[in-house]
């Protein structure tokens, strides 16, 4: 019973309300979130092949990338400032008090209506970014083992290439040799001012071992009381050399 009697006189009792607006500015933001990655690709190692022996030997590789990327961002249409309207939500009247006095009723008196507009600034314009960085990767081997292995044949690799090398040097130069002495005991040779004539400038033509090189003896004249006289000479210390021809 008491219940229904307080319902009734909430509902009966005249509720007079004080409204009051007032106009304030309306601020809009809006933003944009822009997420960059890069991708780091992990590069094959670098490898040394080493002859026909097809010895290939892979070492630790450091790849330094470094990248350089930009960014543009606009909106479209482009407006720098939009109009927001403001209402009138002024409430003076629409319902009366005891007295008979207009009073306000809670709605504006006149809704809908716009007493001016105010400039709001949109903050669109164009975003334009650069970015740049370096990106590094570190690829080693992990069985040093078989590394270790290929270096060493690696090395032996290259000493027969200088093995090779020195062969065909020597056998270049033996070449140039015996060429070059050849055309010597022809009575052929460059030109000192000729290009080509340093490839026999360090060839020296000589003879052989147990040939003398043509030579002249100088034969003393000799009168004939000389030659008289050594014989003479000669007989007498055959005489004296032999007692059984004393």
């Amino acid at each position: 019973m008491k219940r229904f009697l307080a319902a009734i006189l909430l509902t009966s009792a005249p509720v007079n309300a004080q409204v009051s607006s007032t106009a304030a500015p309306v601020a809009n933001s809006s933003g944009s979130v822009t997420n960059q990655a890069v991708q780091v690709v992990p590069s094959r190692q670098y490898t040394w092949n080493y002859g026909s022996a097809n010895v290939s030997c892979q070492g630790s590789t450091l790849n330094i990338n470094p990248f350089l990327t930009t960014t543009t961002g606009w909106s479209t249409p482009t407006e720098h400032y939009y109009d927001n309207p403001v209402y009138d939500n002024s409430d003076i009247e629409g319902a009366f008090d005891p007295e008979g006095n207009p009073i306000p009723d809670g709605v504006p008196d006149r809704p809908g209506h716009v007493l001016y507009y105010q400039p709001v600034r949109t903050g669109q314009k164009t975003n334009f970014s650069v970015n740049g960085g370096i990106t590094a990767t570190i690829s080693i081997p992990l069985d040093r083992h078989h590394v270790k292995l290929c270096r060493q044949a690696a090395e032996k690799q290259v000493k027969l290439f200088e093995a090779q090398l020195a062969d065909k040097r020597l056998n270049y130069e033996i070449a140039r040799l015996k060429n070059c002495a050849k055309l010597l005991k022809d009575g052929v040779m460059f030109h000192p001012e000729s290009p080509f004539s340093a490839i026999c400038a360090d060839v020296i033509l000589t003879n052989p071992p147990g040939v003398l090189p043509p030579h002249i003896h100088p034969i003393p004249k000799v009168s004939v009381n000389d030659v008289a006289q050594e014989l003479h000479d000669s007989s007498h210390v055959e005489q004296e050399s032999d007692p059984a021809k004393q």
